[in-house]
């Protein structure tokens, strides 16, 4: 199995210039203390098992559950190099989040991801694998396509959901399954270039991103991904999201 894993990824660590690649996990965390050891350590053990050169910048917006003393700790057990603490001073938005951890990543490909286990780092070696054989832009995942899927979600939710997903891709036709996503991979300089054009703020960003990435050209691919609901802690989507959704899409 080792040998197997080795001969699939062996090929596609080093970038065309020769350089080793690295990849930079972008991590907004708001009161996720509980969350944070254990995303972290699967987040390690996947790129561990896979020889791939890492490291995660936290971005914390000032939570009050002492998050930002567990990303220290873990900075001391994984290494200052891989865990990366860069806080804010309150809450400012996912799409500055992302702006923010921009300035301290060193990796060549960016992968932007929430910390409460709604995406599963299992998923990003396919992620990998995809924009390598296929030189993708950006590699997005999906839960509306192949196997994907949610759970945790009841009826009501879901239906908004898909429904929020269909009037986008039909008014907006990007070419992406699931615009409201937020577990991608990005190579730097397309993240750099496009976020520098994005104005929405909150849930919008994420489907501004697939929007602005079509009218630039670039290529996107996806994988079907399982979504969890968040295992611990209240989820921070609210009434005011769906408003502000429905705003950026008219906008846009």
């Amino acid at each position: 199995d080792k040998i197997l894993r080795f001969t699939m990824f062996s090929s596609v660590r080093v970038a065309s210039d020769g350089v080793e690649d690295k990849y930079s996990v972008i991590l907004p965390t708001y009161n996720e203390r509980g969350n944070l050891p254990v995303i972290i350590w699967l987040l390690a053990k996947t790129f561990k098992e896979h020889d791939l050169d890492w490291e995660v910048i936290i971005v914390d917006d000032a939570s009050p559950d002492g998050t930002q003393d567990v990303a220290r700790q873990l900075a001391t057990v994984y290494g200052s190099e891989r865990i990366v603490l860069k806080p804010r001073s309150g809450k400012l938005g996912l799409g500055t989040a992302y702006v923010h951890g921009l300035k301290f990543v060193t990796g060549n490909f960016v992968i932007i991801m929430d910390a409460d286990f709604s995406h599963h780092p299992k998923f990003i070696p396919e992620f990998i694998r995809l924009q390598k054989n296929n030189n993708y832009d950006i590699v997005t995942g999906t839960r509306y396509a192949g196997n994907g899927g949610v759970y945790g979600w009841n009826l009501k939710r879901k239906i908004i959901s898909r429904g929020a997903n269909f009037l986008a891709s039909t008014l907006l036709r990007p070419g992406v399954t699931d615009l409201t996503g937020s577990f991608r991979l990005y190579k730097k300089e397309v993240l750099e270039k496009i976020i520098t054009v994005v104005i929405s703020k909150g849930y919008v960003f994420q489907m501004e991103m697939m929007v602005r990435a079509r009218q630039f050209g670039y290529t996107i691919g996806e994988v079907p991904i399982t979504f969890v609901d968040r295992v611990y802690g209240e989820s921070k989507m609210g009434a005011s999201e769906i408003v502000q959704f429905a705003k950026g899409v008219w906008q846009l």
